[in-house]
């Protein structure tokens, strides 16, 4: 089967997505592993809030699908994944272009294939900051997700380990 979830592809698609591009947000780059994003948030004028900073509503959607779709890349179809929670604390006003770098570990990644390897929901929480082009904070958001093994893909337990417990 043709394999499309490709970094190139995924990076494509969500440049040319109505919601990024109208709102100014790129991204810069994918990692060939999924495990980096790095993704950046133009100031324009259609963007602009009444005090001519960065919209919040626009700094929000910049974090919106990435580590989820972070997490299909490097899980793979063997996996449900969905954003379930994020909240955002605003630090100080955008008044340049933004930056987020997205970083998911390997120590993340196992802890959530050991959590759902029998098929349990889990909900990894993860945290990235919104930076000026000075490098300063903007914002600092949260989200968690819910990452759940298909049915077909669960390693059930074996008859006798279930008639012990």
């Amino acid at each position: 089967m043709f394999n499309v979830y490709k970094p190139s592809v995924v990076k494509y698609a969500l440049n040319l997505w109505p919601p990024f591009w109208g709102a100014g947000i790129k991204i810069v780059s994918i990692s060939d592993d999924f495990r980096t994003v790095k993704v950046r948030l133009k100031l324009r004028w259609w963007n602009k809030n009444a005090n001519r900073t960065q919209y919040g509503g626009s700094i929000f959607s910049l974090t919106d699908p990435m580590y989820s779709l972070m997490l299909m890349g490097i899980l793979g179809q063997q996996y449900f994944i969905w954003d379930k929670q994020a909240s955002i604390n605003f630090i100080q006003p955008g008044d340049s272009d933004l930056t987020a770098d997205f970083v998911i570990s390997e120590q993340c990644i196992e802890a959530i294939k050991l959590a759902t390897q029998h098929g349990d929901k889990y909900f990894p929480s993860f945290t990235v900051n919104v930076l000026n082009n000075k490098g300063e904070l903007v914002s600092q958001v949260q989200r968690t997700l819910y990452v759940r093994k298909k049915p077909e893909y669960r390693n059930h337990l074996d008859v006798e380990e279930q008639t012990t417990e």
